[in-house]
C-alpha cells in the first residue's frame, strides 16, 4: 500500500450533521444500546477501549445508556501500541468512572508465535493475531460476567473491510456503525469527548508506526465523500472524481476495497442446499 495519502483540495458536499441531528442519533444509539442489553438478559456491557475516538465515543453513549456501574473496560496494549494511546485509553475510563482492566496481550501473542513461528515475519498476519486475541478476551470477561460485547466499529470502516474478521468486529452490536467517520468526530465533540482525542490521527497499532489512512491511501474526509456520493450513493465513477476533484484512480481504490472485503460483511457462505 502506498505512504502517499491521498486528500481532498476542498469538498464540495457538506458531510456535516445539524446539532439536531446529533441529538437524535445520540437518543437513537443510547436507545440502541440499551435494548440489545435488555434482549439479551445480559447485565452490562464490556468495550475494548484502544484511546482512538471510535472506542471513546462508544463508551461515553454506553455509558449514558446503561450507567457507569453497568460498563466494564479492557485496556489491552501490546509492544506496538504507543504509551500515548494507552494512557489515552485509561483516560477515557477514568474520565467515564467505568471499572476497567489493563491486560497486556503480548505473552498470548508470544505463544501463538511458539506455537507457529513461521508467521513471525508476516506483519499482517501477525497483527491480526493481536486483535483477534483481545476479541476473544473481551468475550471471556462478557461472558464471566454475563455481558455482552460492545463494538466500536463506523460505517466507513465497514465498507472498506477496514477491521480484522473474527477480531475488532467479533462483537454484539456495533452502536457507531451507521455513522461515517467524519460523523463519528462530530458526534464526539457533541457529547463532550475532549478535543484532543477527537483530533488524534486514527491508527488501529496492528504494527509500528500504522496510520489508517497510510494503510488506505486516501484521507477520511476523501474517503467518506466517495462512499457517500457512490458506494452508498448514485454517482458512477467519473461522476464522483469529477465532483470532488480527484482522479478517478482514487474512486477505483474505495471501489477496489469495498469490493476486496466483501466477505466480511457477510457469514460465512455455504453450499446451496441440495435437492435430492
Amino acid at each position: 500500500m502506498s505512504d502517499a495519502v491521498a486528500r481532498p483540495k476542498e469538498l464540495p458536499i457538506d458531510l456535516s450533521l445539524s446539532d439536531d441531528e446529533l441529538d437524535a442519533h445520540r437518543a437513537h444509539i443510547t436507545a440502541f444500546v440499551e435494548a440489545v442489553v435488555e434482549d439479551a438478559g445480559a447485565d452490562g456491557a464490556v468495550i475494548g477501549l484502544s484511546g482512538g475516538i471510535d472506542s471513546t465515543l462508544t463508551a461515553h453513549l454506553a455509558v449514558e445508556a446503561l450507567g457507569e456501574d453497568a460498563v466494564h473496560g479492557l485496556v489491552m496494549p501490546s509492544d506496538v501500541n504507543t504509551e500515548g494511546n494507552m494512557s489515552d485509553a485509561e483516560r477515557v475510563a477514568e474520565m467515564l468512572d467505568i471499572d476497567y482492566d489493563v491486560v497486556d496481550i503480548e505473552p498470548i501473542v508470544d505463544a501463538f508465535v511458539d506455537a507457529y513461528p513461521e508467521g513471525v515475519d508476516d506483519r499482517m498476519a501477525l497483527g491480526n493475531v493481536r486483535v483477534r486475541t483481545r476479541g476473544v478476551l473481551n468475550y471471556f470477561v462478557a461472558n464471566a460476567e454475563s455481558r455482552i460485547v460492545l463494538g466500536t466499529g463506523n460505517r466507513s470502516e465497514t465498507l472498506t473491510g477496514y477491521y480484522t474478521k473474527y477480531g475488532d468486529q467479533a462483537v454484539d452490536c456495533n452502536p457507531i456503525g451507521n455513522l461515517y467517520k467524519r460523523q463519528v468526530r462530530q458526534l464526539a465533540a457533541h457529547v463532550g469527548v475532549p478535543e484532543d482525542l477527537v483530533e488524534k490521527p486514527p491508527s488501529a497499532e496492528m504494527w509500528v508506526g500504522q496510520t489508517d489512512e497510510e494503510e488506505m491511501g486516501l484521507s477520511y474526509d476523501l474517503l467518506d465523500a466517495v462512499l457517500v456520493l457512490h458506494v452508498d450513493g448514485p454517482l458512477s465513477t467519473s461522476a464522483t472524481a469529477s465532483t470532488l476533484d480527484v482522479d478517478e484512480s482514487v474512486v477505483e481504490r474505495v471501489d477496489e476495497l469495498y469490493a476486496r472485503s466483501e466477505h466480511k460483511r457477510h457469514m460465512p457462505p455455504a453450499p446451496d442446499a441440495l435437492s435430492l
